[in-house]
């Protein structure tokens, strides 16, 4: 008996001693990565003290995606970066007001004589933040100081932004991938059919095309009319701006794809050649010829052995001025949710709290609402919809600057405002609710799963394992016309017109800000800065800063999203290059998909979301 104790106890102390050993070397290595990005963090917050010297070029290396607002800051991007690879770049979030007010600082810095775009790893943006890069880049270039794009190729995003260039160069061997735009969405019909899920769709407006995934296996005669019209013009708009830049005609900058093809047969398949005699780049060159010609313009650098450049995310922006009043920028950029914002969407709680807090602080004399959303849930839009309301009754003027999307419950939190700006290509109003709701009932039953019980009330009798009660089809249904009959109603409201004209230019359709402001929906086209300026004179302010309205994350949540960051970048290409390539991208969507549907947390059911405006590539 002893010896069997002896062996049980023995079992447990090595146990023990292995637990300790790998709790100690857990704790070991988190050690050992926070001393890192301590040390990291104290070396960048140093180099941004110190002022940027030597005469040079400004580099444009912008790595993964512009947003409104960033989940992680900029300065952890570099970290992530330095201590984790370059892996991550491409999932990178970039601050669009970041990059513009850099450009701005730039141009009157005479340390700075000029910019350079390197952008193979920007991974693309909305056209309303590439445009309002753009403006910068013009009045950078209107101020006497050269703009130049480098790249072995260029697609659509990547390609817009060089347009604003004075001269771009392209590798012999490489392309400016001009295809024009497409939405793609999966429908799930016959997959739930064969899963036996019962869907329960409730919704109002002819295209509001949201729900027809669940009820379709493909799209709808009126959803393919709708996104036919405004898909094609997000791409006049962009062959358009373009134009503008090149100095030549939309029809040369894309004209066609048989023509395409027949300017290619000509150059003999040389996608260089073709981009250069149709004036879509100024001079092929490679690496090197660059290099040699950036070094002519902005001198050597022994450190880095290349033309004299500093990085963007090495440029250190000085702290702005908060002389005068306050405007305050609140922003609601990503779906919209109930509860705290998480990363990439609008919590409604966070975002009314910061509407509350703008409201209560004295300084604050103006209100810019930026948003850039496709909608989501009826509760948490309505929830900051009411905190605008008091703003404005409080007394503090609201202006709505709207971004890539302002669409559905986007609109919905858009109509307290005192005006309204978008951009020609913002995609706006869809203004339509619906309601969707899935039942396991059938699903069950075939492996020998059955639910029964005793209710007070038909509509106590609710569970995904039940069929739906009628009474309560007919109760969803209700809840959802007079939500629709709301909305309408306030937009109304809002713009000066009755429920049975808005009615009229309703129905879920998707409106650009051009058709928007024809229809009344917007004020003016405008961008960030002409909201800025709206909300000055409304405001009757004569000097005035601005103050962004932000969560901003722990030092601990930053450090852990880079190394996340990090790891989410490896590990799907990891899986997916044992994947044929037709998978991997089918994987791809299908993870978008999953994304898309985890917003739908409103405790009604009732969602003003337009899925399809963010299906653009």
């Amino acid at each position: 008996m002893r010896t069997l104790w002896r062996i049980i106890a023995g079992f447990f102390r090595w146990t023990w001693r292995l637990l300790n050993f790998i709790r100690n070397l857990v704790l070991n290595i988190f050690f050992i990565l926070l001393v890192l990005v301590c040390v990291g963090v104290w070396m960048q917050l140093n180099n941004g003290k110190a002022e940027h010297s030597s005469r040079g070029a400004l580099l444009l290396d912008i790595s993964g995606v512009i947003v409104d607002k960033p989940s992680s800051s900029s300065r952890l991007g570099a970290l992530g970066r330095q201590f984790f690879g370059a892996s991550s770049d491409r999932l990178q979030e970039n601050s669009l007001f970041d990059i513009v007010e850099t450009i701005r600082q730039a141009q009157a810095d005479r340390n700075i004589t000029g910019i350079v775009m390197d952008l193979k790893n920007f991974a693309g943006a909305d056209q309303p933040s590439m445009q309002y890069i753009g403006k910068a880049l013009r009045e950078f270039r209107d101020s006497g100081k050269p703009v130049y794009a480098i790249g072995d190729n260029y697609s659509q995003g990547q390609y817009y932004l060089a347009s604003f260039a004075n001269k771009i160069w392209l590798s012999p061997d490489g392309v400016v991938d001009l295809h024009g735009f497409a939405t793609n969405g999966l429908y799930y019909k016959t997959l739930l059919e064969k899963l036996k899920v019962t869907t329960h769709v409730f919704r109002v407006g002819t295209y509001k095309s949201a729900v027809e995934p669940f009820i379709r296996d493909n799209m709808s005669d009126a959803a393919r009319e709708a996104d036919s019209r405004w898909i094609g013009e997000l791409w006049n708009n962009y062959l358009t701006t373009i134009a503008a830049n090149r100095q030549i005609t939309p029809q040369q900058v894309f004209p066609g794809a048989d023509a395409v093809i027949e300017g290619l047969r000509k150059t003999g398949g040389d996608t260089g050649k073709y981009a250069l005699e149709n004036k879509l780049v100024d001079e092929l060159g490679s690496a090197p010829q660059a290099e040699k010609a950036l070094v002519k313009q902005f001198g050597w650098d022994n450190d880095s052995k290349n033309f004299r450049a500093v990085s963007l995310y090495d440029y250190p922006l000085k702290k702005p001025s908060d002389v005068g009043d306050t405007i305050a920028v609140v922003f609601a950029n990503g779906a919209i949710m109930d509860g705290e914002e998480t990363p990439g969407n609008v919590g409604g709680d966070t975002t009314a709290s910061q509407i509350r807090d703008a409201r209560l602080d004295p300084k604050v004399k103006a209100i810019v609402l930026r948003v850039n959303s496709p909608g989501g849930s009826v509760s948490a839009s309505e929830t900051i919809r009411a905190e605008l309301v008091a703003a404005r009754a409080a007394g503090k003027p609201v202006v709505v600057s709207m971004g890539g999307m302002a669409a559905s419950g986007g609109y919905w939190i858009s109509t307290p405002a005192n005006y309204i700006i978008a951009n020609a290509s913002t995609l706006t109003g869809s203004i339509g609710i619906f309601g969707v709701i899935n039942t396991l009932q059938d699903s069950l039953a075939t492996i020998g799963v059955h639910t029964d019980g005793v209710a007070t009330s038909p509509l106590a009798d609710v569970s995904i394992t039940k069929a739906l009660p009628a009474q309560v089809s007919e109760m969803m249904q209700l809840s959802i016309e007079n939500g629709y009959q709301r909305f309408i109603t306030l937009v109304a409201k809002s713009r000066n017109s009755t429920p049975a004209q808005i009615d009229k230019i309703a129905q879920g359709h998707v409106w650009t800000g051009e058709d928007a402001k024809a229809n009344g929906l917007v004020d003016a086209l405008g961008d960030f800065d002409d909201a800025l300026a709206k909300a000055a004179e409304l405001a009757k302010l004569k000097q005035w800063h601005v103050d962004y309205y932000e969560q901003e994350p722990s030092f601990f949540d930053r450090a852990l999203d880079s190394m996340s960051g990090s790891a989410r970048a490896i590990l799907p290409q990891a899986l997916q290059a044992w994947l044929p390539a037709p998978l991997a991208s089918a994987a791809l969507e299908v993870k978008n998909e999953a994304d898309k549907l985890a917003v739908f947390n409103d405790p009604q059911n009732r969602y003003a979301l337009c899925l399809n405006c963010a299906t653009i590539r």
